[in-house]
C-alpha cells in the first residue's frame, strides 16, 4: 500500500453530527448577520443553532473564521441559483430575472458589510467561490445580450451593484418589513435592462474590473 494512500486511511473523516452541527451554525450566522450585521454576539449564533459554545468555537475559532465561511456559503448557493436558471430557462432574460430574484432571496446584499471585515480575504476558497459567481452571472448577462433580449449599454459589474444595493437589508433598524418592497423594485430594474432601450445612459458601463478597484 502507497503512503499517500496510509495517510488517507489515517486521516479521520468528520462525523456526519459534526457535519450537520457546522452546516446550523453557518445557517444560524447568516441570517443573523442579515438580521443584526457581522457583530452579533458569536453565543447567540449558537443559541440560534442549537448548539453549545464549545462546538461554535471548535469549528469556527474566531468570528473572522465563521464570516468568511458565510460569506463563501452565500456566493455557493447564489452561484447554484445562476446555473439553475440558465439551465432550466429558455429565455435568456427570464434566466437572468429568475436569477436576480432568486439572489435577493439568498440575501447576497448581506454581503457587503461582512467583506468589509477583517478575515482573509486571499483564502483560495473565498477566491474560487467569487471567480465561478461572477462567471456564472457574466453568462446569464452575455446570453441575454447576445439574443438581442438585454441592453447592451450595461455590463455585469452594473447588475451586481443594483442588485447589492436593492437587497441590502438594514440589520438593527426600526423600519418594519421593508423586505416585502424588495422583489417589486427589483422588477422595476429589470423592466429597465430590457432591450430596446428606453434611455442614453451617462457615464460608463461597470465591468468586474471595476468593482475589484473600487472594493
Amino acid at each position: 500500500m502507497s503512503i499517500a494512500a496510509t495517510e488517507t486511511r489515517r486521516t479521520p473523516r468528520p462525523r456526519a453530527d459534526a457535519l450537520r452541527n457546522r452546516e446550523r451554525i453557518v445557517s444560524a450566522a447568516r441570517e443573523m448577520f442579515v438580521e443584526f450585521g457581522p457583530e452579533v454576539p458569536l453565543d447567540e449564533i449558537a443559541r440560534r443553532a442549537g448548539v453549545g459554545n464549545a462546538t461554535l468555537y471548535r469549528h469556527f475559532p474566531d468570528r473572522a473564521v465563521l464570516v468568511r465561511d458565510v460569506v463563501i456559503s452565500v456566493m455557493s448557493r447564489t452561484t447554484e441559483q445562476a446555473d439553475a436558471a440558465a439551465a432550466e430557462e429558455a429565455d435568456p432574460f427570464a434566466a437572468l430575472r429568475r436569477f436576480v430574484h432568486a439572489a435577493a432571496d439568498e440575501r447576497i446584499g448581506a454581503l457587503c458589510p461582512m467583506l468589509s471585515g477583517a478575515f482573509d480575504h486571499d483564502h483560495p476558497d473565498l477566491h474560487a467561490g467569487r471567480q465561478h459567481l461572477e462567471e456564472a452571472v457574466r453568462g446569464l448577462v452575455e446570453a441575454a445580450q447576445s439574443a438581442g433580449r438585454m441592453r447592451t449599454d450595461v455590463a455585469v459589474g452594473d447588475l451586481m451593484v443594483a442588485l447589492s444595493q436593492l437587497t441590502r437589508p438594514l440589520p438593527g433598524t426600526a423600519c418594519p418589513n421593508m423586505d416585502r418592497f424588495v422583489h417589486r423594485h427589483l422588477q422595476l430594474f429589470l423592466d429597465g435592462l430590457e432591450a430596446p432601450a428606453r434611455s442614453e445612459l451617462p457615464g460608463a458601463a461597470a465591468t468586474l474590473e471595476d468593482l475589484r478597484t473600487t472594493s
